[in-house]
């Protein structure tokens, strides 16, 4: 089972988290958008959001094995669809608007897929997704507005998995 998933609305720091998290704690990161776009693991094309539907059977076929190994970090926005019994904890990262804004417009974020990803961050719907797919006690969010932050959830999240593996092991 997996120590971990990162979720969040796009730009809030899940990537970077994740990578630095999984190369500091010698676990495994995968990318759930990633993974798609390499298995071409999609089920269609949104029109109006521009972009590809994710077959979420298979992308919980394709990640099944990884999972049972354990020690995986996945990165993905949402985090509903996946087996309850993947994840020993959950942390969803969580950005000001302001912050957020800019930062989804650099990535070239315009009109209804910009304004639908401020309005998840405001009314926190990725967070309320996990707390009621997980057990709540394994639901933990983190800010993600700075560079100080990002080093703090760092600092935090390594601590819990030290603790994990101590009691675990």
């Amino acid at each position: 089972t997996a120590l971990s998933v990162s979720a969040g609305t796009p730009g809030v720091g899940k990537t970077t988290l994740g990578k630095e998290l999984a190369s500091r704690a010698g676990l495994v990161y995968v990318n759930v958008g990633d993974l798609a776009k390499e298995g071409e693991l999609y089920e269609g094309f949104d029109e109006e959001y521009e972009c590809p539907i994710l077959d979420e059977d298979r992308v919980i076929d394709e990640l099944e094995d990884k999972m049972n190994e354990g020690g995986v970090i996945i990165d993905y926005h949402g985090c509903d669809f996946f087996p309850e019994r993947w994840f020993h904890i959950v942390f969803v990262l969580r950005t000001e608007n302001s912050v957020l804004y800019d930062r989804l417009e650099s990535r070239g974020y315009k009109g209804k897929k910009l304004q639908d990803n401020i309005q998840c961050e405001i009314f926190q719907t990725l967070y309320e997704e996990a707390m009621s797919s997980y057990r709540e006690e394994i639901v933990h969010q983190l800010p993600s507005n700075t560079p100080e932050d990002l080093e703090r959830n760092l600092d935090q999240i390594m601590q819990w998995i030290e603790q994990w593996m101590k009691d675990n092991n």
